[in-house]
């Protein structure tokens, strides 16, 4: 067991947090996809799909109340939209990476060779299961403060309407802007079983790659791809 802690580095990623778990085990659950106890039976490790579930509720209430208490004019449809975008699978991915998250998954091999790591839904999954995993370690106060200090950007770029979702649009806009041509996505690989496929893309524009992106449809492989190209191209970060 104390291989598989060294392993998915839950020091490492206590640091990032600034929170330290006494239950090394929830922690260690946070990060276990189900194709790793799958592959690994003989560890009687749990997969972090109960947590998961949680974690799911606990950014809901979250954000909920933040958004509630701070826009005491927004109506009912706005709030939920902003809510919306907040707790989508782009932006919780996203926020998986902007801590490294995909360094410490404990994958099955599967899983691991078809591209999961860097999966969008993966990624967002485990971002949830991690807060469960808070709540239940620190209670409903410490993963509160996390989430709203973590989400503090994101919150701001909602309620001033310059949350951007659809990356493959934006990258249109952009290219329009000094061209008449239009992006155009070329499927590199298409890789695994029909129900189970992982897709590479690559944005082009005059036959020039402007950026690649793997995912587990076209549509996100094509977001992906247009999202490097953005920052590729110096217009997001």
């Amino acid at each position: 067991m104390n291989e598989l802690l060294e392993d998915v580095s839950l020091a490492k990623l206590e640091k990032k947090l600034d929170l330290v778990f006494a239950d090394n085990q929830l922690l260690l659950s946070a990060v276990t996809h189900k194709s790793f106890p799958n592959e690994n039976q003989d560890l009687q490790l749990e997969d972090n799909e109960r947590l998961e579930f949680l974690g799911d509720s606990v950014l809901s209430l979250s954000i909920s109340t933040y958004l509630y208490q701070n826009l005491p004019q927004a109506p009912e449809g706005k709030l939920a939209k902003m809510r919306a975008i907040l707790v989508s699978a782009d932006t919780l991915a996203r926020k998986a990476r902007e801590i490294d998250l995909s360094e410490h998954l404990l994958l099955g091999k599967g899983e691991e060779m078809t591209g999961g790591r860097e999966r969008d839904s993966i990624l967002a999954d485990t971002f949830e299961a991690l807060l469960g995993a808070i709540y239940l370690e620190h209670g409903f106060a410490v993963v509160d403060n996390f989430i709203i200090d973590f989400f503090d950007q994101d919150i701001n770029n909602v309620k001033e309407g310059n949350y951007v979702r659809d990356f493959k649009t934006l990258l249109q806009e952009i290219v329009q802007q000094d061209s008449l041509e239009r992006p155009e996505y070329i499927v590199v690989s298409e890789v695994g079983p029909d129900h189970d496929k992982s897709f590479e893309v690559e944005v082009c524009l005059s036959q020039k790659s402007l950026g690649k992106g793997k995912g587990s449809s076209k549509k996100e492989a094509e977001q992906l791809a247009a999202r490097q190209a953005l920052k590729n191209l110096g217009e997001i970060t």
